[in-house]
């Protein structure tokens, strides 16, 4: 009824067809006389206007259609057969009308049936009496004989009374006329007045008295001490099943005991939270605003514990929880007075670090629930293994539905799993592990051990898999217990062992399953809860007493009576069926842990675990479907990879065969040095060509030597052999051919003027060009090692799995040479190197078709600095890119060093064999020649230099001819330019003279040949054609051109 009634309040305010109605709903009137209809006389209210919304004046006209049809005429204004009569507001009140406003209020007289109004007051008057009145079939309204009046409304705070009791008249509210009177419980007297009124003002007309303890008082009996419980019966955790017999149990025992609490008596008011937190806020509020005053609350599960805990501080309320185990409730700043007998679920934890250690495992994964008392479960559990140097390697959540969670435990690899959800989710993600196959010998499952025993045997539509299915999934996991059942044969404060409690409480289930009972693992925990307080309270007694005061004393705002209790529960220590009863400094219960393992269907006790000594107790019969306890991962065998030795052997022996070779070339250029031809090829150069190719070969050895070989600690001096062995080969072989090379085109290439005075050879520039280059690598390579040594580097490959056992995986590893910043390095030497082989190729090409004698193989070092650029440059990058592969970058690298030193020494030495051989050029010619002396040579050198001048002094004749020919050539135009402006101007003097004159005179001195020319024939010629054209003879500026002279006329010119 009231909800309805709220419902066409809250549907007037808003106004009809969604219109938010703006401003008041309701109008008063306060001259107003008061009779049994509360009908006022003519009203001085201003009219107000309805709300301008096309839907409120839509209700508006067929409300006044309907009033208009009806039969006013024929109504009476106290019963009516067509409605009801309009009544008026009580004064300082108004009425909520549906849909009429003020003028139509004031037209119409009748309303219709089963119409209601509603009373409303003004300020903080309150309605005495009716508040909504119902319009009857019958024309009157309902309850007329009952005054609706708006009254001023007393304090409430003189309506309770402490420690007494306070009864009202008439019943209701306080308000004006209202008497209360007082009295005080037994054991109290009361101080001040024992009645009051409340007057017109709102106030009550005598002060609120008190109750006082008469410390004269004997109680003819036992005084009651309350506990407000919260036991699920049902819900998410049933546990009040078995618990709240459990702790009935334990009161009934209290109250028989006379050592206990003689003088009181423990009564427990409980109702059914239904493990709702919702649900527990409205049964909390009914146990704080109800009589009697509850001493301490008894609440179950941990999210109704955390909303009772955080409240009860308001109240000075001691709360005492049997069936909570979030970790969330320890925080003693957020829940001050709770104390818990279930232990946290952050107990399981040491529990789990221990076993992990047990087995070896330094991996882990977990999948949760999203709840809180899972999450703080999880994160203290991640504090503890990095303790231990254990990795959480995988970490999923899910809140309904674990199918993508599982998924990824698969996909990542999980072995070692800690399972963290309530029972009805177990069943969901084992049904999703039987589909992923994420069960057998390589995985093993940690859950809670609370669940019932055939959990997933339990049939649950939510879950599509068959109980068969389920056994399966779940064989062989552990659980973690906390011990609710003390394992030892003893009596504690109860007088009754563990064994006896399970035959009483059986007995008292009437016979129940056990398995199909909620809470029937937890029903220790309750009753040693209760026996918790019960003895708290005892020790309570004498202290409150030596203060003068009781507990009964006890009310919400007694601080005292609270500090004693919390005092008291803190230092708690007895003997209970669930074990050893002891609180920590956070409120909760310290206890054992119980480790079982699912073993063909049934849970067997493999261990027990003492947190607080660390100290694990262990069976030994633990059974594994495999060998033993399984890996923690995938067991990965480290495996490097080495280079074949076939290959190795194969490249030693064409490097060895090189090295023999480059020692017979080197021989031979030193045994045949003084030679002649020998000499013209410079052989100190060949000398370091020969010892540069040997270092490079030699340099293959330590390229292929790696840890097969040697130690790792041993490598890096390998490293440094490889890269002197390449870098001082590389410099001695091409520097010394790139000089070579160089001096050539610098000879050669150069102007006239400059080659004279650079054709003199002096060896020592030779020897020192190649000096720089070789001084240029070494302090690079002094510099790269003391910067930024080398150092051997493992490179990891993907991981590959043998063909037998899947649970192993094969790692592959190789080592490499390398430094901090290897590439920079390998960058500015390839840079370097890269373009002195450029340089090389290009010189090579511009000297190919100049010959010396001075250098007299420098063809055959052009053709081998061909090959070793071509094969540089295409091996290095190469090797760069086929690093990881250790056989194709070895082959690669050491077929191009074999194949450029080879091609450099056949190239450069194997010529010179030859021609000796052929031409017996051999040593003992040569020390013939010596023996007569340096005569020949000397005369040789004396030859070549008078040759030399002259053929300066032709050069010289020549140049002077040619200056003399360009003087006559220069007369011979003038005079023909002369010749033609003397020409006769008409045709027929032209003609004659055509036929007269053949030829000009001309002098003869004109024609006389140049000095040092022979004389001409006798025979007059014509200039030939050769002759007169002066392109063809001679250059523009003049001088004579070699390539154009006749040859004749040089013949002449040098006669």
């Amino acid at each position: 009824m009231g909800k309805e009634r709220k419902e066409r309040k809250e549907s007037r305010e808003r106004g009809e067809g969604g219109q938010k109605l703006h401003g008041g709903a309701m109008h008063f009137c306060t001259e107003c006389s008061h009779g049994a209809f509360s009908q006022c006389l003519e009203s001085a209210c201003s009219l107000i206007q309805p709300p301008d919304a096309s839907r409120g004046k839509m209700v508006a006209l067929v409300l006044l259609f309907f009033f208009a049809a009806w039969p006013l005429l024929s109504a009476s204004a106290h019963n009516t057969s067509a409605g009801c009569a309009i009544i008026r507001p009580p004064r300082d009140g108004g009425i909520r009308y549906r849909g009429l406003t003020q003028e139509q209020i004031r037209s119409v007289q009748v309303v219709p049936v089963d119409y209601e109004i509603e009373y409303i007051c003004r300020g903080n008057r309150v309605i005495a009496g009716p508040k909504v009145r119902k319009c009857l079939p019958t024309g009157t309204w309902t309850d007329l004989d009952q005054q609706s009046r708006c009254l001023l409304l007393c304090p409430r705070v003189w309506t309770s009374l402490e420690n007494g009791r306070v009864s009202s008249w008439p019943p209701g509210l306080p308000v004006e006329a209202t008497v209360l009177r007082y009295s005080c419980l037994p054991g109290f007297i009361l101080m001040g007045p024992n009645s009051t009124q409340c007057n017109k003002l709102g106030k009550w007309d005598t002060p609120k008295p008190v109750c006082h303890y008469d410390r004269h008082f004997k109680a003819p009996g036992k005084k009651k001490l309350y506990i407000g419980a919260l036991f699920p019966m049902s819900g998410g955790w049933p546990g009040g099943q078995a618990c709240l017999p459990a702790a009935k149990m334990a009161l009934a025992l209290v109250n028989q005991r006379s050592d206990i609490l003689p003088d009181y008596e423990l009564e427990l008011i409980h109702y059914d939270s239904m493990c709702d937190p919702g649900e527990a806020t409205k049964l909390l509020y009914d146990l704080l605003y109800t009589e009697p005053i509850k001493i301490v609350l008894m609440p179950g599960c941990s999210s109704v514990s955390t909303l009772v805990a955080e409240a009860a501080r308001m109240w000075n309320l001691i709360v005492l929880s049997y069936g909570s185990s979030s970790p969330a409730l320890s925080n003693r700043q957020r829940f001050p007075t709770f104390f818990r007998t279930h232990p946290s679920a952050t107990l399981h934890n040491p529990t789990r670090v221990q076993l992990f250690q047990k087995w070896k495992w330094t991996k882990i994964a977990t999948i949760q629930q999203t709840t809180e008392v899972f999450t703080s479960t999880l994160d203290d559990l991640e504090e503890r293994v990095k303790e231990a140097a254990i990795e959480i390697s995988v970490r999923q959540s899910f809140l309904t539905d674990p199918a993508v969670a599982v998924k990824n435990l698969k996909r990542q690899d999980a072995r070692i799993i800690v399972g963290l959800f309530y029972e009805t989710e177990a069943r969901k993600v084992f049904c999703e592990v039987y589909k992923e196959k994420l069960y057998g010998k390589k995985y093993v499952w940690f859950l809670i051990g609370w669940y019932s025993d055939n959990w997933f045997k339990i049939n649950d539509p939510a879950v599509n898999c068959t109980v068969e299915q389920m056994t399966e999934a779940v064989e062989g996991h552990v659980t973690t217990e906390i011990v609710m059942l003390n394992p030892e044969t003893v009596r504690g404060a109860s007088n009754l062992t563990s064994q006896e409690f399970l035959e009483q409480l059986t007995s008292k289930l009437g016979g129940k399953n056990s398995e199909e009972t909620g809470g029937f693992q937890e029903a220790p925990l309750a009753y040693d809860a209760v026996w918790a307080l019960a003895l708290a309270l005892n020790k309570t007694v004498g202290p409150l007493k030596a203060k003068g005061r009781r507990l009964e004393d006890f009310n919400y705002n007694n601080r005292d009576v609270t500090a004693e209790i919390y005092r008291a529960l803190n230092t708690s220590s007895f003997e209970g069926v669930s074990g050893h009863v002891i609180f920590d400094a956070q409120g909760s219960r310290m206890a054992w842990t119980l480790i079982e393992q699912l073993q063909g269907g049934s849970y067997k006790k493999i261990g027990y675990y003492d947190s607080t000594k660390g100290n694990l107790s262990w069976y030994g019969n633990d059974k594994w479907i495999g060998s033993g306890p399984p890996a923690d991962q995938t067991m990965v065998i480290e495996e490097f990879r080495y280079l074949s030795q076939k290959l190795f052997v194969s490249m030693s022996v064409f490097s060895s065969v090189g090295i023999l070779l480059g020692i017979i070339c080197l021989t031979f250029n030193i045994y045949n040095s003084s030679v002649r031809y020998i000499q013209n090829s410079q052989p100190y150069l060949n000398n370091m060509t020969a010892v540069g190719c040997m270092m490079a070969l030699a340099a293959i050895f330590p390229l292929g030597i790696d840890g097969l070989h040697v130690r790792r600690k041993h490598f890096p001096v390998v490293c440094q052999f490889r890269l002197w062995l390449l870098g001082l080969g590389f410099s001695l072989a091409y520097g010394s051919m790139f000089t070579k090379i160089w001096w050539v085109h610098t000879v050669f290439t150069k102007k006239d003027e400059k080659k004279e005075k650079k054709k003199h050879l002096e060896p020592w520039k030779l020897y020192a060009t190649v000096g720089v280059l070789l001084a240029v690598d070494f302090f690079s390579l002094v510099i790269w090692q003391i910067v930024d040594p080398l150092h051997i580097t493992v490179e990891k490959f993907t991981r590959e799995a043998p063909k037998g056992d899947l649970d192993v995986l094969i790692q592959p590893l190789l080592e490499h040479c390398t430094s901090e910043k290897m590439n920079t390095w390998l960058g500015v030497v390839y840079g370097y190197k890269g373009l002195l082989l450029l340089l090389g190729i290009f010189l090579a090409y511009e000297t190919k078709s100049v010959s010396t004698e001075k250098i007299n193989d420098h063809r055959a070092v052009g053709m081998a600095i061909y090959n070793v650029a071509v094969l540089c440059l295409i091996t290095a990058p190469v090797t760069m890119i086929l690093s990881s592969q250790q056989d194709a970058s070895f082959a690669f690298a050491s077929l191009a060093i074999v194949f450029s030193v080879y091609i450099t020494l056949v190239v450069l030495f194997v010529p010179k064999m030859r021609r000796l051989i052929t031409r017996g050029e051999w040593q003992s010619d040569a020390q013939e020649t010596m023996k007569t002396g340096s005569s020949m040579n000397n005369n040789d050198e004396e030859k070549s230099r008078q040759l030399e001048r002259e053929n300066k002094e032709l050069q010289k004749i020549i140049q002077e001819k040619e200056e003399r020919v360009s003087e006559l050539r220069n007369q011979l135009s003038e005079r023909q330019a002369l010749r033609s402006r003397r020409r006769p101007s008409t045709v027929s003097n032209q003609n004659n003279s055509a036929g007269q004159v053949g030829m000009p005179a001309t002098d003869p001195r004109s024609l006389a040949p140049p000095p040092g020319y022979p004389a001409p024939a006798p025979d007059l010629h014509a200039v030939p054609p050769s002759f007169g054209n002066s392109s063809s003879l001679y250059r523009p500026d003049g001088k004579t051109g070699r390539n154009n002279c006749h040859a004749s006329r040089l013949q002449m010119l040098y006669k």
